[in-house]
């Protein structure tokens, strides 16, 4: 079972809301993130390291943090150690997804008006399908009321800033395939696996040739097949157990 949270509170920005909203905006939320959860073996996507992003919104500052993640207690932590980074900022809302078939998500509107901070912070991570992420987003008043539109739209645009900061990659399932095969085979194979879009990762040279390669699960059956065709069944295959692998940059 897919696990929820959602921390909300009231700012300076409107009156505050009252709590018999808050399973309302719960279920939304549930029923939204059950119509985007990561589900068999997906590709998902995954920041490699902290970035920083700022935008200015009517005099106030929001500052995004993005880093990479593993657990819940990791997530946290980063939030406490922004919170006293920023000890003289208004508001420290955060959003976070964890790496899973049915990831955990998290996200806190930390005094904000429930609903216009850690939920829009939320649905940017989501639909940039990444996992294993926090974004925390800091805010600096800067005396002037945005109201529920303005604040939802500043705290979209802040984490999409910080992640126009981020280097992403893509988390893709299938195996590891090491190709070996005659020196005859070799241009064929190097001319499939151009054709398939698949990485060649390593290549040994001795009397015969042996390439390493990536192949997504669902190219696997088409690449092996291909393989067996282009070297008239000399070449050997040996395969690695499936898992998720960081796709190669092109």
């Amino acid at each position: 079972m897919q696990s929820y949270g959602i921390l909300n509170g009231a700012g300076a920005d409107m009156e505050p809301v009252p709590d018999t909203n808050h399973f309302r905006v719960f279920t939304e939320m549930r029923a939204h993130m059950d119509s985007l959860k990561v589900t068999g073996k997906e590709p998902f996507r995954i920041v490699l390291e902290e970035a920083q992003g700022e935008i200015e919104e009517k005099k106030s500052r929001f500052i995004a943090t993005i880093r990479p993640i593993e657990t819940e207690e990791e997530a946290l932590q980063v939030v406490e150690q922004l919170k006293k980074k920023y000890w003289d900022a208004r508001h420290n809302c955060y959003a976070y997804i964890l790496q899973g078939a049915n990831p955990v998500v998290r996200c806190s509107d930390d005094g904000e008006p429930q609903g216009t901070a850690g939920r829009p912070m939320l649905e940017v991570l989501t639909g940039a399908n990444l996992q294993g992420v926090v974004a925390v987003v800091t805010r600096y008043f800067g005396g002037t009321l945005l109201g529920t539109g303005g604040l939802v739209r500043a705290y979209t645009a802040a984490v999409q800033e910080g992640l126009a900061h981020a280097s992403i990659r893509t988390m893709r399932y299938g195996v590891i395939l090491h190709v070996e095969t005659d020196y005859m085979g070799l241009g064929k194979l190097q001319y499939l696996f151009g054709q398939q879009g698949i990485p060649i990762l390593d290549s040994a040279y001795t009397d015969v040739v042996t390439l390493t390669v990536q192949v997504p699960m669902e190219k696997r059956e088409t690449v092996i097949h291909g393989v067996t065709e282009a070297t008239a069944g000399k070449a050997v295959i040996r395969e690695e157990d499936p898992a998720y692998y960081q796709e190669a940059e092109k």
